[in-house]
């Protein structure tokens, strides 16, 4: 984490340097600054440019040094901010202290740029080679179960009539069984006979150009290996020229690697092919031809899994009948992995196969899991070692999540920003790059795509439990403790000891944590506390109590413990994520650096101001009633001849019971998400929304007896996604929603009044992918249909008890893939049911019909 270490302090500095930081008077703080600043950036530089051998020699340095640097200047801004010290005092004692951080920094840079490195550290090659064989002969043997129909995918793109040259790369995470499938098709008589000359090459993560020329060249020709590189380039180039060719790519890690291989292959259109294998996307990507996108390896059906672990153990015979549903159990924890099924098989095979024995191993799966880990975790780690130092941090910090559980990709992206883990880049969001950063976690096969929007975006990720455990043997290594709450606190207290991240998964059968009388003497240096799961505390005031004395926290996430922080939060003046549960009112002033705020308030019968207008770092604030945000002109007036106050930063904000939300949303003018639930000055609310000209998503909830008043330009055209909710819009009004022309998304739940809907043919939805109608007044619906809805992809009808049907043309939407029925009348069921009989009639089986009917019926 060296790397996020730097980027954190160098944030800092980064705020400091901004012209309304108080500390800045005499220039020469200015100048320490810039200078520190830097030097740190030649830190960062030099661990973007480093192989993993020199990296492991010096990151652990780089680490330590800077965590004491950032804990220096922070524990002097904290005295600054807390003390109300005098200006010119303050500056000087902060000048001080700067200096000797900034000698420290500057020792460290001079102490890691003479370090002499071979660019390519030999044990790096070394390892990647063993762990290629491993993984080749853990789970090779030409065993294929489950792998049929990829296997006959592969055969297909091998024997297409296509004349040219073809790459076919195939792509998935370290064990799926990329090698294994490669095998079977390299090593099949009928794809042995189409071609005249073979060769396999693994390249593993260091490439080597000469020893691939010699394995190629020793398969084509039987070469001698005194030539030079370009004596056997041109030995291989004239060794397949006019010849028809296999050659299978095992293992390559990097787009360069192939540049420099396809030179060798001459192109004859004699239907010569390519077979390459990959852990990471963009290189399948940027390998394979436009007519044949890459294979994506996937993990195993649980029927499949079970059926290679009884090959795997026992053969030919069959499992006994006494340990099957014991040893299902088991497989099921591999979660589809044939690798880790291969190892738990290898594992199972060296005991005795009793009930008793497998029993055992049942009541125990996290210590023979444990095992199973380790011996997996050579051919992972491979995957882990070969990230780029902005992902490495990114990647760990999942692992901190609990296990078997869809992450919220938003709140993870939220994390992230605020540990400084994303960095800025010119004209985009952060929320974009860190998108980016998770997308290019999945395209290397780290993490796995969960659910998805209606909009397609990713909702939740997960990753697989192996590399789970990959990251939990990273992060001893980086002052990171992934804990689990047990029946005393005492134990929590020593794992947190000098850890900077501290997240606890907690056991739900556990209920007891005390607090110990020695808790002052805590001098934790934790900057990220995090609590995962609910939990149920007979002394939550324990929790409250430890995280009281982390003062120097950026990352508090409290929100399962059910216990008052408001005595706590304002205290931690250098917090950037706050999530916790308070009872009343709450001061913010002195956090200026927040970026997140979500806060639950206990009480429900007095309403509290929340004062934001001061927080320029904010991005993201949700908050529940009775917390409301403050009136930005109270905030102007108490400081007068100031500038008006807006929040360029905001990028996504809920209100709720609001009576200031036409100004509010004046104020936050780059908002991208918006929520607005119950709020009182509604008839103005119009007006201000087309001041936001980059919303996205807006969601608007009424609770008035008055309908939503709007003109056709009411709302902003970059708008995406639409969720309205008892907003009473005539169905004539709604059509004007066609205006809008960028919108995917639109859900109306009662949103919209009146017994007929007519679409004429000058209404039309162009981008309009999800639709979404709740209505108990609905009775016709007319002209819906291509000319209408020219993108549509799914329909959902819900409570429409009225509806007499639904268009017929709707069927015709020749992108419509799905049609919805959730308690709505038989009449709009019958109608869906006709709707997809005509398809059919006419060979579309492509659009689904599915009905959920009313309760009771």
């Amino acid at each position: 984490m060296a790397y996020a270490a730097i980027s954190s302090l160098m944030y800092t500095l980064e705020q400091l340097l901004k012209p309304n930081q108080s500390f800045l008077c005499p220039c020469s703080t200015q100048q320490r600054l810039h200078s520190l600043y830097q030097n740190l950036s030649a830190l960062q530089l030099f661990l973007d440019n480093k192989d993993i051998e020199t990296l492991k020699v010096v990151e652990k340095r780089i680490r330590d040094v800077i965590y004491k640097a950032e804990d220096k200047v922070d524990s002097i801004l904290r005295y600054i901010i807390l003390a109300d010290c005098e200006r010119e005092e303050a500056a000087e004692f902060f000048e001080e202290e700067l200096l000797k951080v900034e000698k420290d920094v500057d020792s460290l840079r001079k102490e890691v740029m003479v370090v002499e490195f071979n660019k390519h550290g030999s044990k790096s090659a070394e390892l990647a080679r063993i762990c290629s064989s491993l993984e080749k002969s853990t789970i090779e043997e030409n065993t294929i179960v489950g792998m049929e129909d990829d296997f006959n995918i592969i055969l297909d793109r091998l024997t297409t009539q296509t004349d040219e040259l073809t790459v076919i790369p195939i792509f998935g995470m370290g064990g799926i069984g990329k090698t294994t499938l490669a095998k079977k098709v390299y090593d099949d008589s009928y794809i042995h006979s189409r071609f005249d000359k073979h060769a396999w090459v693994t390249i593993s993560e260091d490439y080597n150009q000469r020893q691939m020329l010699l394995e190629i060249a020793s398969s084509i020709t039987g070469s001698n290996q005194e030539m030079n590189d370009d004596q056997l380039m041109e030995i291989v180039y004239r060794g397949l020229k006019r010849r028809r060719f296999l050659i299978v790519i095992d293992d390559i890690w990097s787009t360069e690697a192939w540049d420099q291989m396809q030179r060798i292959f001459p192109n004859d259109d004699n239907r010569s092919r390519i077979l390459l294998t990959t852990r990471l996307k963009y290189v399948a990507d940027y390998a394979s031809c436009p007519d044949f996108p890459p294979h994506s390896k996937s993990f195993l059906s649980p029927d499949d899994s079970w059926n290679l672990f009884t090959e795997k153990l026992f053969k030919k015979d069959q499992c006994p009948p006494l340990l099957v549903e014991i040893g299902k159990h088991i497989v099921q924890q591999c979660q589809g992995l044939p690798l880790s099924i291969v190892v738990v098989a290898g594992l199972l095979g060296k005991m005795d196969l009793t009930h008793d024995n497998w029993k055992k191993v049942e009541e125990n799966l996290n210590s023979f899991f444990g095992t199973v880990s380790e011996r997996c975790q050579s051919i992972l780690s491979l995957s882990y070692n070969y990230l780029p130092q902005y992902l490495r941090a990114c990647f760990l910090y999942i692992g901190g999540f609990p296990e078997d559980r869809e992450i919220n990709v938003s709140k993870l992206i939220r994390l992230w920003i605020a540990e400084q883990f994303v960095k800025a880049r010119s004209n985009e969001r952060l929320e974009v790059v860190a998108e980016e950063y998770l997308q290019e976690l999945i395209d290397r096969s780290l993490i796995l795509a969960g659910k998805q929007r209606a909009n397609g975006r990713i909702e939740t990720c997960k990753i697989h439990d192996l590399l789970r455990q990959l990251c939990l043997s990273e992060v001893h290594t980086e002052n990171i403790v992934y804990y689990m709450y047990g029946d005393v606190l005492v134990s929590l207290l020593e794992v947190i000891h000098d850890q900077r991240r501290v997240i606890g998964l907690h056991k739900h059968e556990e209920k007891q944590v005390y607090c110990p009388t020695y808790i002052n003497d805590i001098t934790s240096i934790t900057r990220t506390f995090i609590s995962m799961q609910s939990l149920d505390l007979d002394s939550p005031n324990a929790i409250c109590s430890i995280v009281s004395q982390f003062k120097l926290l950026k990352v508090l996430d409290v929100l399962s413990v059910w216990y008052d922080f408001s005595s706590v939060i304002p205290e931690l003046v250098h917090l950037r994520y706050v999530a916790a549960h308070i009872e009343g009112g709450l001061s913010l002033d002195k956090l200026r650096n927040l970026q997140t705020i979500i806060l639950v308030c206990f009480e429900d019968t007095v309403k509290h101001p929340l004062d934001i207008w001061r927080m320029t770092e904010i991005r993201h604030l949700d908050i529940e009633w009775p917390l409301y945000i403050s009136n930005p002109l109270d905030t102007e007036n108490y400081s007068i001849g100031e500038q008006p106050v807006f929040l360029n930063n905001l990028h996504r904000l809920t209100l709720q019971f609001s009576p200031f939300s036409a100004e509010i949303i004046r104020r936050t003018p780059n908002l991208k998400k918006l929520k607005m639930c119950h709020i009182s000055d509604y008839p103005s609310i119009p007006d201000s929304l087309i001041l936001l000209q980059e919303l996205e998503t807006l969601k608007i909830e009424l609770n008035s007896i008055e309908p939503l008043i709007f003109s056709g330009d009411v709302f902003p055209p970059s708008l995406k996604k639409l969720k309205l909710s008892n907003t009473k819009i005539p169905w004539e009004v709604m059509n004007l929603l066609s205006n809008l022309p960028n919108l995917e998304v639109l859900e109306g739940k009662y949103a919209f009044a009146g017994t007929d809907w007519k679409l004429n043919e000058d209404v039309v939805f162009r981008k309009l992918k999800h639709l979404l109608i709740r209505s108990k007044d609905l009775q016709r619906w007319e002209a819906a249909g291509s000319d209408n809805f020219p993108m549509l992809e799914k329909l959902i009808l819900n409570w429409l008890f009225e509806l007499e049907e639904i268009p017929e043309s709707i069927g015709d939407i020749m992108t419509l893939k799905l049609i919805q029925i959730v308690d709505c009348s038989s009449a709009v069921e019958n109608s869906a049911k006709r709707i997809r009989k005509e398809q059919q009639s006419f060979g579309n089986y492509d659009l689904q019909v599915r009905i959920t009917p009313l309760l009771g019926l």
